[in-house]
């Protein structure tokens, strides 16, 4: 027992992480505090909306972090996102589905800083500068139980 643990701490220090995207859970990360305006029918795009939102479903990136400690033969970075990041404009839209609430209210970036901090600079409107994509994790045969971001958070606003 102690060997196998021994065995899987060094291979999980020869794998690490290059991107991890907004992991979705309705507990904790950035979707529990979009919930209430949203729920209110105030939710709308952040800043222009164009910025990309690499996301994973939070039961995933456990998942992922499992699928490398199992397997020798995997070493490197990997980028720890769903293979279907999606502009904020497209996430607005499928949250506000989800939750069965309009999105015609845009926050202005002003706000999202005022209410989201640090956060929203990082993740909300600097966005990433390309899609962060999980080519090295596929190519190792990882699945992604919810790669659509319609199904990913319906599975999360279910927990």
């Amino acid at each position: 027992m102690e060997e196998a643990a021994s065995r899987r701490a060094r291979r999980a220090s020869g794998w690490s992480t290059s991107a991890r995207g907004s992991f979705l859970s309705r507990k904790v990360g950035a979707l529990p505090r979009l919930l209430t305006p949203f729920k209110l029918g105030l939710g709308g795009r952040v800043g222009s909306g164009r910025q990309w939102w690499s996301w994973v479903s939070l039961d995933e990136l456990v998942e992922a972090y499992r699928f490398a400690l199992e397997r020798d033969d995997l070493s490197g970075r990997f980028n720890l996102t769903s293979p279907n990041p999606v502009t904020n404009v497209q996430f607005t839209k499928a949250l506000g589905k989800a939750l069965r609430r309009p999105t015609v209210f845009p926050l202005p970036a002003f706000v999202a800083k005022a209410m989201f901090g640090e956060m929203a600079k990082e993740l909300l409107l600097a966005g990433q500068r390309a899609r962060a994509l999980p080519a090295r994790l596929l190519d190792a045969g990882f699945s992604f139980r919810y790669p659509e971001l319609d199904a990913a958070l319906e599975h999360s606003l279910a927990e």
